[in-house]
C-alpha cells in the first residue's frame, strides 16, 4: 500500500531562513550511503531525521538514522499535525517531523530532507522554493544488484520495489537535478549535491538540470 498526505495549513514560511533540498530516488539506489558521505564533509547543513514503523535493521541506530516508533505513537503525530509530510510505503509508515525543518530554517540552516518520490512531490507543492535532487542508478540491472545484495526484502518485497522503482524513475525529470550513484561512485555522487547546494548559496544556479549524469 502506498499513500501520501501532507499537513500544510500549519506551516508559515520564515523570512531569511536556510534552503531546503530535498533528496529522493527509488528503493535501493544507496540515498542512505550518499546522504552518510555528505555527512563526512562536514559542512552546515541539518539533514532531517525521519520517522518510521518499520523494522530496525542491521546497523542502524534509533534517533541517529530514523527515528522508531510503533504505529500507534506514529497515528498520534499525525493527529498532533506535528509531520510535514508522511506516507505508508511497503506496509510502513514513514514521515518527516516538522518541527525540525521549521526549526534549522529559523536558524539559517541548509536543510537536507530524504523523502521517497511520492513525497518529494508532496514537498514541492507544500514548499515551491525546495530544490528537489533525484539520486538515481546507472541503470536497472545496477538497481536490482543493489536490492538483491542488501538482503533486507524477501521475494514478494524485492518485485514490489523494482516494479515501483521502474515507475519513479521515470519521474527524474520532474526534479530540479539529477545525479546518478554510480557504482562504488558513492564519493562522487555526494560531491555532485554538495556542488549543487554550494552553487545555489554562491548565487551560481546550475543552467542544466541534467548535466550531472
Amino acid at each position: 500500500m502506498r499513500g501520501r498526505k501532507s499537513d500544510q495549513s500549519s506551516y508559515s514560511p520564515v523570512g531569511n531562513r536556510g534552503r531546503l533540498y530535498v533528496i529522493s530516488g527509488p528503493s535501493g539506489v544507496g540515498k542512505d550511503a550518499v546522504l552518510a558521505r555528505i555527512k563526512l564533509l562536514d559542512r552546515p547543513f541539518y539533514f532531517t531525521i525521519t520517522a518510521t514503523t518499520r523494522r530496525i535493521r542491521p546497523g542502524e541506530e534509533n534517533g541517529v538514522d530514523y527515528i522508531f516508533l510503533d504505529r500507534r505513537k506514529f497515528k498520534q503525530m499525525i493527529e498532533a499535525g506535528d509531520l510535514l509530510e508522511w506516507a505508508e510505503v511497503y506496509g510502513n509508515l514513514y514521515g518527516v517531523p516538522k518541527s525540525q525543518v521549521i526549526e534549522a530554517q529559523k536558524r539559517g540552516c541548509d536543510v537536507i530532507m530524504k523523502v521517497d518520490v511520492q513525497g518529494a512531490a508532496t514537498i514541492k507543492k507544500l514548499m515551491p522554493e525546495a530544490t528537489l535532487i533525484f539520486l538515481e542508478p546507472p541503470d536497472i540491472s545496477a538497481l536490482k544488484r543493489r536490492l538483491r545484495n542488501r538482503n533486507t526484502e524477501s521475494e514478494h518485497e524485492f518485485r514490489l520495489k523494482l516494479e515501483v522503482a521502474r515507475d519513479e524513475m521515470k519521474e527524474a525529470g520532474c526534479f530540479d537535478h539529477v545525479v546518478v550513484n554510480h557504482d562504488d561512485g558513492i564519493d562522487a555522487a555526494a560531491d555532485a549535491i554538495d556542488q549543487i547546494i554550494r552553487d545555489y548559496a554562491e548565487g551560481r544556479f546550475p543552467a542544466d538540470r541534467n548535466s550531472l549524469r
